[in-house]
């Protein structure tokens, strides 16, 4: 072939080239359009609530750091406020302080947005537009909210700080009933009549992965948090579980309750878990949480870990918040939906919300306001750990109770899921 005729292939390959250079830049702008489409969608755009869920969450997230960075790298301005205070000097209620300030706001906000939109029904209803627009309003509200208790007296915020006791324990009921709820609803959906020969093999594969994973996670806490005899806190913990564990597989597997393989299986790997996080949130000094030795002695651990727990704690609130059905009675689940109606409870969303602003200040602050966290630290102290001891005890008795319940009332539908479609 000759250079003269090479040319016109050069040209080929060029212009394939630019060809799919265009059409990269073409993605690329169309992508980049539709996010701008979407939030000026947000902004000015018809109610939208689904869309507004996440905006809230944001929020949540961003006091969430708030509270954070005031706790570890704020006590140069937190010593401004020293007038306020009234733990003489101590330094280790700056950081306290400066969390339960940022939880008092981030909880005004929400508790003023559940007043305000609590009982919504319809879409068309004047709070939905309250619930799902006005971000500029909203915005401005939450940082007056998030500013105005830096200005209250210290007094008022550690009487806030025992009142959040309450309400972080409440976010811990709501959200393992809501966890309960659904493993009973999703245990419902698959021995259902219309999924029940579709989706055996994979319920029986994923109960069977679940209990042993269950009696597994059990063995490793025995080996790492109770290598000795003389740890015999952490011994109850872990023996208590296991007992939990085959408690709940007996009466689900019995011959009056019926509740499957699924349900019990899944609770197993829940309670094995929140057994783990109670252990785990044991002073770093224990001789008996060698877990813990090693996560000193590496900050990445300590960040990693740090950073998947506060995503664990929007991501709980986010879903329990939009979970209002597991605590409707059986006439409103029987009820049909409507086109107009919301696809969400807006009170219950933000009630959710409010308490989980008092849930993470106990998690920053170890569930007390009076011991020194160290930094990149979270839910760590005996306040911390038997508060996740006693949230799995009770999580194992919601369980039970709501498959015996049906029984117990003689087939009455105490809690019942909700139908799966």
């Amino acid at each position: 072939m000759t250079l003269g005729s090479s040319m016109p292939d050069e040209r080929v390959v060029r212009g394939g080239g630019g060809g799919e250079t265009a059409s990269r830049e073409r993605s690329v702008a169309v992508a980049v359009e539709e996010t701008c489409c979407a939030c000026v969608q947000l902004v000015v755009g018809p109610p939208n609530p689904m869309m507004a869920r996440y905006v809230y969450a944001f929020v949540f997230l961003a006091t969430n750091l708030l509270a954070w960075t005031l706790r570890d790298f704020g006590h140069p301005v937190l010593a401004e406020l020293r007038r306020l205070r009234g733990c003489q000097g101590a330094s280790y209620c700056l950081g306290a302080e400066g969390v339960l300030r940022v939880s008092l706001g981030c909880f005004l906000f929400f508790f003023v947005m559940f007043l305000s939109t609590v009982r919504t029904r319809k879409v068309h209803d004047r709070r939905n537009s309250w619930h799902s627009e006005w971000w500029p309003a909203k915005i401005v509200l939450w940082m007056g909210f998030t500013v105005v208790p830096f200005f209250l007296p210290s007094a008022l915020i550690q009487l806030y700080g025992k009142v959040a006791h309450f309400g972080a324990g409440a976010f811990l009921v709501i959200q393992l009933v809501s966890i309960t709820r659904f493993i009973t609803w999703l245990n419902d959906c698959c021995r259902s009549e219309a999924n029940l020969k579709r989706c055996h093999m994979q319920v029986q594969v994923v109960s069977i992965a679940a209990y042993v994973g269950s009696i597994l996670g059990v063995v490793l806490m025995y080996v790492w948090y109770a290598p000795r005899p003389t740890c015999k806190l952490n011994i109850l913990f872990i023996t208590v579980t296991l007992v939990l564990v085959q408690l709940m597989s007996g009466v689900s597997l019995s011959s009056k309750v019926k509740a499957g393989y699924l349900a019990p299986g899944l609770m197993g790997v829940y309670i094995v878990f929140l057994c783990w996080t109670a252990i785990r949130s044991e002073p770093h000094t224990e001789i008996c949480n060698k877990k813990a030795e090693v996560a000193t002695s590496a900050d990445w651990v300590n960040i990693t870990s740090f950073v998947i727990a506060v995503i664990v704690i929007v991501t709980a609130t986010f879903a329990t918040g939009i979970d209002s059905k597991c605590f409707e009675f059986k006439k409103a689940e029987a009820e049909q939906p409507e086109d107009d109606d919301i696809p969400y409870g807006f009170g219950f969303f933000h009630f959710v919300f409010a308490m989980g602003a008092m849930y993470f200040a106990m998690l920053f602050v170890g569930w007390n306001a009076q011991q020194t966290m160290e930094k990149w630290t979270i839910d760590v102290g005996w306040a911390s750990t038997w508060v996740r001891v006693v949230n799995e005890w009770l999580a194992a008795i919601v369980y039970i109770w709501m498959v015996i319940a049906p029984i117990v009332w003689k087939g009455r539908q105490v809690g019942s899921s909700p139908e799966c479609t």
